[in-house]
């Protein structure tokens, strides 16, 4: 498999990622070194964008699986990781995720981590820059939603809700509503979605699958038969 998948490679081109739950870090650069690196990933293996998609999809469904992750190409500038352990507001993961964004945006300027489920699961996002929380959201009606709230609205929520319709007058349930459908959008408005994700979309450089510090506690993930 390996082999076909290098051949593959050179042709690959960006496709949106179309799972309908969702995890996935943001980060603004190109050198995916250093963000295997800084996020302590190994056993590091060349990957397509189906591959990678297909492996997420495996690892989301049923029970979230946290020892793997797949890791764009460079994307419009941006490097996405995508899987269960990059969830914000997964109550597992909350604290480590907010560890990891904060330490990314001390590094690279900005960073990011997003959560999405599309048939009711909810929204959730991680905003920082320069090493300080920005926003942390939980929009999925837990009961933990309280609890993993940090800083203010940013003015994309606010302008994502008036360009919906919203306005001050209505209600905080309406908003609410709204914001667990956000994540996807306000992703797109910060730096770049992975459903936003084209074949025109800029690609620069290679993706990979590769186990997450989590595998490396706690054993590593089950595999499956996966679409490359």
């Amino acid at each position: 498999m390996g082999r076909l998948i290098r051949v593959k490679l050179p042709r690959d081109r960006a496709r949106p990622l179309d799972l309908c739950s969702a995890s996935w870090l943001a980060v603004p650069t190109e050198d995916h070194q250093s963000i295997a690196q800084a996020l302590g990933l190994h056993e590091i293996r060349p990957a397509t964008f189906a591959l990678g998609y297909d492996i997420v999809a495996h690892d989301t469904m049923d029970c979230a699986e946290y020892g793997r992750v797949y890791v764009t190409p460079a994307v419009d500038g941006w490097t996405l990781v995508l899987g269960p352990w990059c969830s914000p507001v997964d109550p597992e993961r909350a604290a480590d995720v907010l560890a990891v964004v904060t330490s990314l945006s001390r590094r690279y300027g900005r960073a990011q981590a997003y959560f999405f489920g599309e048939q009711g699961g909810g929204s959730g996002w991680l905003v920082a820059e320069g090493g300080a929380v920005l926003r942390r959201r939980s929009a999925t009606e837990r009961t933990c939603d309280a609890d993993l709230a940090m800083g203010s609205p940013l003015p994309e929520e606010l302008t994502a809700g008036l360009e919906e319709g919203l306005t001050a007058k209505d209600s905080e349930d309406d908003w609410e509503s709204f914001a667990t459908y956000l994540a996807p959008v306000l992703a797109g408005r910060l730096g770049v979605s992975p459903f936003d994700l084209e074949p025109g979309t800029p690609v620069r450089g290679a993706g990979f699958t590769a186990l997450t510090p989590y595998a490396r506690e706690h054993g590593r993930p089950a595999t499956g038969a996966y679409a490359i």
